[in-house]
């Protein structure tokens, strides 16, 4: 008997043996393709049935433009400021209620488009909205 020969057979190795790993992955693996497909991610709900029969129109929007000098303009009509406020209240009383849409020019003093926001907040208007245009790169 020779110590330190190449038939010896008492070496320890150093790997670890993956093949029963991977077996392992793999009948893992079919048992969630098996059973995936079975399980339900839906509840069963019978849900009631229901017509439209009427279909409410949308009002036109009201479009509000204010001018470098601070006109206001109702749908490129120029408004005083007197019949400004009734208008508003007009258009507060309609049922379904538009929308009012604000285009300010850039040059105006915002102070303008604060006080048409105030007056359209107090004659009662919910719905307002700003129209710009996207920058250009």
């Amino acid at each position: 008997m020779a110590i330190g020969t190449q038939d010896d057979s008492d070496e320890m190795l150093s790997e670890i043996n993956m093949i029963p790993f991977i077996d392992v992955m793999l009948v893992l693996l079919i048992i969630f393709i098996i059973t995936v497909p079975v399980i339900k991610h839906a509840v069963n709900i019978d849900l009631p049935r229901a017509s439209n029969e009427k279909v409410l129109d949308k009002p036109e929007n009201v479009r509000l433009s204010v001018d470098a000098e601070g006109v206001y303009y109702w749908n490129e009509l120029r408004v005083e400021d007197a019949d400004f406020e009734q208008r508003l209240a007009q258009t507060a009383a309609q049922e379904p209620q538009p929308e009012l849409h604000i285009r300010g020019d850039k040059a105006v003093r915002y102070e303008r488009v604060a006080q048409a926001m105030a007056a359209a907040q107090r004659a009662g208007v919910r719905k307002i909205g700003f129209i710009t245009e996207p920058a250009t790169p």
